[in-house]
């Protein structure tokens, strides 16, 4: 679809970008990609497929049982999961609520936290939302420009079974 092809090219450029802005920097703060739960990956294949009901599912899951120092990471996934479901079945209010909790839940775990890059994150979230967060309408009528949508990819990359690719 064109919704599916327009996030894989953005997954593309945001990779690119990540590795050309990133360079050797970053390399001895990056986390073990052994650490990652599987529900937390499981969660970004969904929402890189944009299919956030799914992903704001599967992340709730793990949210619901963990009770370690990244709940309120996984609650700010959740929120920017919900954020961008609300918004693309029109509903601009409820998008615009979970926008800024969404920043209120991410920020204090800093510029990298679980593989991810957080201001990147942000940064393409923000745009995605950008006239919904400026909207001061009830009801506003705002499309969604699937060229926007945020993608999230891992540095490191997880670790790959069976021989399937995380490209």
């Amino acid at each position: 679809s064109l919704l599916a092809r327009r996030c894989y090219d953005f997954n593309v450029c945001c990779a690119i970008a990540a590795i050309v802005s990133q360079g050797d920097s970053m390399v001895s703060e990056l986390t073990d990609p052994s650490e990652y739960e599987p529900l937390y990956l499981a969660g970004i294949e969904k929402f890189n497929e944009c299919d956030y009901y799914e992903c704001h599912e599967v992340w709730e899951e793990l949210w619901t049982e963990y009770r370690g120092p990244s709940r309120k990471f996984y609650q700010g996934l959740i929120q920017a999961a919900v954020a961008l479901y609300h918004f693309g079945n029109g509903n601009i209010r409820g998008a615009r609520k979970l926008h800024g909790s969404v920043h209120g839940y991410l920020e204090p775990y800093g510029p990298y936290y679980l593989g991810l890059h957080l201001n990147q994150f942000l940064d393409a979230f923000d745009t995605c939302l950008k006239e919904v967060a400026a909207s001061t309408e009830n009801f506003p009528k705002i499309d969604l420009d699937p060229e926007t949508l945020p993608e999230i990819h891992l540095d490191p990359p997880p670790l790959t079974t069976s021989g399937a690719a995380d490209e």
